[in-house]
């Protein structure tokens, strides 16, 4: 057998050093700009991914809903307010009815955006009269704290596990004998009492009004809809209260 030649070995040798030397350069972990770029990509993932639950209890605020005030007659017409409430606060406010034609229709332009706004602010009727405008302020200020005395009696807990119930005021209808409007106490889901806040008066009207009315309120609480007979002799007036009734059924969910 041939023996190695020793220059051999050491050349083998020296080449085997070499090459283990790179080979532990290469496995240094990286440390340069490039590694720490990539680190600091990954940062913000971890934080989107921790606010996407905010972001759902944000989508799923507390439920709420609306509520109309009285209708306020004014010298020059009538302001009526409704609310929309969410979480126990007034988030919006905004007259359903207002002064209107001539000049009324400039003041209702200029002072009803004034009083929403300081409504929801304010969370109460205490709020600043607009200058100018006057009687709308104060009929504005009437209905809109009649409203919040409804929403506070709706708001109230129950000892019981019974619905809580509450009152709402339809829309005004207008007849040809004068406005008509119905207010009703919900609970449970049903009607539990009906009454006219506005009907027709004056000379035969108020006779066609007292025969009229009570019947169409216990015709109301009986059925629980707006799909009642019309008093005999009180065509409009029945005619009237039907169409605010049935508004009224509309905003309590009915």
């Amino acid at each position: 057998m041939r023996k190695s030649h020793p220059i051999r070995r050491v050349m083998l040798a020296t080449a085997a050093t070499v090459s283990g030397v790179v080979l532990l350069l290469s496995l240094k972990p990286a440390s340069g700009p490039a590694a720490a770029s990539a680190a600091a990509g990954a940062a913000p993932q971890a934080t989107a991914g921790q606010q996407a639950p905010q972001g759902g209890a944000q989508a799923a605020g507390a439920a709420g809903g609306t509520v109309t005030g009285d209708a306020t007659q004014t010298q020059y017409g009538t302001v009526q307010v409704r609310l929309t409430v969410a979480g126990g606060k007034v988030t919006k406010a905004e007259a359903v009815q207002a002064p209107k034609g001539g000049l009324s229709d400039q003041k209702t332009a200029m002072a009803v955006p004034k009083l929403n706004q300081e409504t929801v602010t304010a969370q109460s009727a205490q709020i600043d009269t607009v200058s100018g405008a006057t009687y709308t302020s104060t009929g504005y200020k009437k209905s809109l704290q009649s409203a919040l005395d409804r929403m506070k009696a709706s708001g109230g807990s129950s000892s019981s596990g019974s619905a809580q119930a509450r009152t709402v005021t339809g829309k005004v209808a207008q007849t040809q004998y004068g406005p008509v409007q119905v207010r009703i106490t919900v609970s449970a889901g049903k009607i539990a009492k009906a009454e006219a806040v506005q009907a027709p008066k004056g000379g035969l009207s108020d006779q066609k009004t007292a025969m009229a009315v009570p019947k169409l309120n216990q015709e109301a609480v009986a059925a629980g809809t707006a799909h009642i007979d019309a008093v005999s002799g009180a065509t409009y007036t029945s005619t009237g209260y039907r169409q605010s009734l049935q508004s009224a059924l509309d905003q309590a969910g009915g």
